[in-house]
């Protein structure tokens, strides 16, 4: 009996250690759904805050409705010189790392702010809707929007000209990743989403008042000097798959608080883009 006894508890033994082995071990052979990383999903983020007071004659609407009365809101603003232009994005661009630097747009470089200009190795102010598309140069206005404007490398803003936005190309040196041909520019993917949010906001706010022509995102490119910039479909699919990060929620905001005094509602609220186009 003694014998038996010593068996069966050796057994149960065994058998617990199995149990447990399979419980905390690694497998060696993951599943597909597992071991896939490199595919991700992002979901953007709402901002609610100003739905109660900015936003609250644009909630529950769609369609023309909302692109019409986001017109009105965005509409109401302070504008800026172009001169004035840049001290406004030395704050709104401020390297949060380095508050002596800006972060350039299309390379994602930290450059010293006081490096601004048209020289190589300066950055500038570039026109993310270019001036071309509209002929609105720097009139204060939508040539002025500092929504829009950026800094980037001279050399890189440059490559960019007057392009619309569509996926390929080749790589532009010290680009960051942005890519380019004949009649497109592809930013680097950190800020595809952020150029995505600012053509919209331009598509709403610049409605052909004010003296100035009415912007339209279209679904092509080399648009030339007609005043439609493209392509709706890579722009949308580059605001959902970058979403705002806090980068760009705090610009919004400094733009809000400090200079213009109006906000872009697609930072705000991404799902908005589908809605209207």
């Amino acid at each position: 009996m003694l014998a038996i006894r010593t068996r069966r508890r050796k057994a149960v033994v065994l058998a617990t250690a199995a149990v447990l082995a399979g419980l905390t071990a690694p497998s060696l052979t993951a599943s597909p759904a597992t071991a896939t990383t490199t595919t991700t999903t992002t979901t953007a983020t709402t901002n609610t805050a100003y739905d109660d007071t900015y936003y609250k004659d644009a909630i529950g609407k769609t369609g023309a409705s909302l692109k019409s009365s986001l017109h009105t809101i965005i509409s109401d603003q302070t504008k800026l010189s172009y001169s004035a232009v840049w001290d406004a994005l030395k704050a709104t661009d401020e390297d949060p790392d380095d508050s002596g630097n800006v972060i350039l747009l299309y390379s994602g470089v930290s450059r010293s702010k006081s490096l601004n200009g048209g020289d190589t190795g300066d950055w500038n102010r570039e026109h993310v809707w270019a001036k071309s598309h509209g002929d609105f140069g720097t009139s204060t206005g939508p040539g002025t929007d500092i929504h829009h404007l950026r800094p980037a490398d001279v050399r890189v803003n440059s490559v960019r000209g007057n392009k619309d936005f569509d996926n390929g190309g080749s790589a532009v040196s010290e680009g960051g990743g942005s890519l380019t041909d004949s009649d497109s520019f592809e930013p680097r993917d950190a800020v595809k989403g952020d150029v995505a949010r600012m053509i919209f906001y331009m598509a709403v706010r610049y409605e052909g008042g004010d003296g100035f022509a009415d912007l339209e995102v279209n679904g092509q490119v080399d648009n030339g000097s007609n005043p439609y910039i493209g392509k709706l479909s890579v722009l949308k699919a580059w605001n959902d798959e970058d979403p705002p990060d806090a980068f760009e929620e705090h610009r919004n905001q400094v733009v809000y608080d400090d200079y213009q005094h109006n906000r872009n509602p697609f930072i705000d609220h991404p799902e908005w883009v589908e809605s209207i186009w």
